[in-house]
């Protein structure tokens, strides 16, 4: 099989302004891991060895939101002028999502049109939750109203619980972070979001945590009083109208479940470095080719179809 030229949906990005502004507040690490070190240049060597033509870089946890809102404004704006530099300097092989000032909806509406209309940015990330609201708390509806209008894409990344400590003494994003993506997209469901902004394309890191496992639980709440009338569409269509990378999930035994969701068009290939290491990505790449559930033409879907659909100016100019 010719090999596929992949596109990476899940890739950080850890520009200096936003190491030693985090520095600054006494925060070093993300919910207990290091930060890694990062570069264009590694980044680049990584997608090399990997076949990875093009990677979408985003901002990961802990965010940019520490209590003090002024500094979330002017990081968030750092950051993305960050973004706009590195796909200047390299525009056929990195994107970029905007990180937005939450919880200042109204400074975050105003980021949004900037990242988008003036630095010409990919899409949003969002973390699963933000001054203990999930996404999908009325509060946050105008920004989420805003980017339907836009049919932006969203990539929401898990982070803390509300409330900002972990359950145990394990590391967060070993088990914490995909109950936290479960919490959140069951909030954006039953609140009605996904039903108001049909238009939004979310993807989901890391086979979007337990939604596929517990989605048939999640179909309670079709028939749960004060739930239904949120979900008057039924909650498998919405579930299904979500995007899901293959971030740690390239395995058959969360591959399956994710394939019985949604179909090929609707997963996309993840590396999750640097703060998932070198290896890791091999596993991905490793388990996806390996994995028997895909034919040649899923594996394309996954590898760089899917992500072409959000993503097109990756695309060569005479790609189907």
């Amino acid at each position: 099989m010719t090999e596929i030229k992949k596109l990476d949906v899940h890739h950080h990005f850890l520009p200096e302004v936003y190491i030693s502004s985090l520095a600054g507040v006494g925060v070093t690490d993300s919910t207990g891991v290091p930060f890694p070190e990062w570069s264009p240049r590694v980044s680049l060597d990584l997608m090399d060895r990997f076949g990875i033509a093009a990677a979408v870089t985003s901002i990961s946890a802990p965010g940019i939101y520490f209590g003090d809102i002024a500094f979330t404004r002017d990081l968030a704006r750092r950051c993305n002028e960050a973004s706009a530099e590195l796909i200047a300097g390299n525009p056929d092989r990195f994107g970029a999502m905007a990180v937005l000032p939450l919880p200042d909806v109204d400074a975050s509406l105003a980021e949004l049109e900037y990242a988008l209309d003036t630095l010409s940015l990919d899409g949003v990330t969002v973390l699963s939750s933000v001054d203990d609201r999930y996404m999908g708390d009325p509060a946050y509806d105008d920004v989420f109203d805003e980017l339907n209008r836009r049919g932006a894409v969203v990539f929401m990344h898990p982070g803390f619980a509300p409330g900002g400590k972990a359950r145990s003494s394990l590391p967060p994003s070993l088990l914490e972070f995909v109950f936290e993506t479960t919490m959140a997209v069951s909030m954006l469901v039953f609140s009605g979001t996904l039903e108001r902004c049909p238009d939004v394309k979310l993807i989901l890191p890391h086979a979007g945590g337990t939604v596929p496992y517990v989605a048939l639980r999640m179909c309670v709440g079709q028939f749960w009083p004060g739930l239904a009338e949120s979900v008057p569409q039924g909650v498998m269509t919405y579930l299904r109208r979500l995007y899901y990378d293959t971030a740690l999930s390239a395995s058959p035994h969360a591959l399956r479940s994710l394939q019985e969701l949604v179909e090929p068009s609707h997963i996309l290939f993840a590396s999750d470095y640097p703060f998932a290491p070198e290896l890791a990505t091999g596993i991905t790449v490793g388990g996806l080719d390996d994995y028997d559930g895909f034919d040649e033409e899923a594996l394309a879907w996954v590898y760089r179809k899917s992500a072409l659909g959000l993503f097109p100016r990756f695309g060569d100019p005479d790609e189907a």
